[in-house]
């Protein structure tokens, strides 16, 4: 099973446990798409778009003296856009509707976040190691 594969599940699995996502994305931190589960035809714009937002993040509070980026959460009109630091290489992107229950949105994210980011930063490793 490739890494893909693996973070793929990983999304399916959070979406199943909250069903007010109307997406999920796992991206590199410079904005290619490694897994996606229904961004409808724009995850390769919200990787982009994320990777921006991240060392906008990184930026923000690396100068207030807030320590390493965490996550960064957006409001609009119509829902939310969650991303999630995962590991040193990756994101989680998450899309969700305005009625989401945003203390258990984090919950379920950080806990898919470090899995993935552990999928990821190992699939890095081995692949340094060949």
């Amino acid at each position: 099973m490739t890494a893909e594969t693996e973070v793929l599940g990983e999304l399916r699995r959070l979406r199943a446990r909250l069903p007010q996502l109307t997406g999920a994305l796992a991206a590199s931190t410079d904005g290619l798409v490694l897994a996606h589960d229904t961004v409808d035809g724009e995850a390769e714009s919200v990787a982009a778009l994320t990777a921006a937002a991240l060392g906008v993040g990184r930026r923000l509070t690396d100068c207030t003296g807030q320590g390493r980026f965490r996550e960064l959460l957006v409001r609009g009109e119509s829902g939310y856009v969650a991303t999630y630091a995962a590991g040193g290489a990756a994101v989680l992107t998450l899309l969700a509707e305005p009625r989401i229950n945003v203390g258990r949105l984090h919950l379920e994210a950080r806990r898919s976040s470090a899995r993935i980011g552990e999928l990821v930063d190992g699939a890095l490793e081995r692949k340094d190691l060949t």
